[in-house]
């Protein structure tokens, strides 16, 4: 019995390390984003420097994984759960990678004046913050119906980044420095649209974790 108790501990630890990974997570994304709206150096040097941290914690939680199912041997439905937690994390530590790529665009960029005002890459932010936070409850709640609705917000992320990118590749010109900002500009919503990929993909892994069944929710 004492086993048991202990194997189900470790599960809910095991989910609870997850939450905490994702929260750092969003938290980069959210600051890199910041940082590269506000041409904030100094935070976005942190992000870079903390992305240790995430990858540290990504990289023991995936060790726990695997030693639960070595040593427990546990049946499909546990399975699934410990499963999705290490493929989860997986994801995660992605997304961070994505924010880490964000920050460097912003040192890249400097103190040198916007082309635009930044208001759609903050928005596509928001949105696939909102995206990382409604996968996050689909898994503690075991929502099929929530991790489903991450495809439409998806379609809203991928349109979006077509306006964005139209838009900027309107305002080339024949000034290399001004082109090299526009080009780093589209590649910060490119990072967003796959930081908007990879929480589809923990809806999809929550489908399947509840279900048995996959459901591919980028289409």
């Amino acid at each position: 019995m004492d086993n048991r108790i202990n194997y189900h501990q470790t599960i809910q630890k095991l989910q609870e390390d997850l939450l905490v990974l994702a929260k750092l997570t969003e938290e980069a994304i959210q600051q890199a984003v910041g940082a590269l709206v506000h041409h904030n150096e100094q935070t976005a040097k942190q992000i870079i420097e903390k992305d240790d941290v995430i990858d540290q914690l990504t990289l023991e939680l995936e060790e726990d994984g695997l030693r639960l199912i070595a040593l427990q041997q546990p049946m499909a439905g546990d399975l699934r759960i410990i499963s999705m937690a290490i493929k989860m994390a997986t994801d995660l530590e992605r997304i961070a990678d994505h924010a880490v790529d964000i920050a460097k665009i912003c040192l890249r960029i400097g103190s040198q004046e916007h082309v635009k005002p930044l208001v759609d890459i903050p928005k596509m932010a928001e949105l696939t913050i909102e995206m990382l936070r409604e996968s996050l409850i689909a898994y503690t709640e075991k929502d099929v119906h929530r991790a489903s609705s991450l495809a439409e917000k998806d379609d809203q992320v991928d349109r979006l980044y077509s306006e964005i990118v139209n838009e900027l590749h309107l305002l080339m010109g024949s000034e290399l420095v001004r082109n090299r900002q526009i080009t780093q500009l589209i590649l910060a919503a490119h990072f967003l649209e796959r930081v908007a990929d990879h929480t589809t993909n923990i809806g999809e892994g929550v489908i399947y974790m509840v279900t048995g069944k996959r459901k591919d929710l980028n289409i």
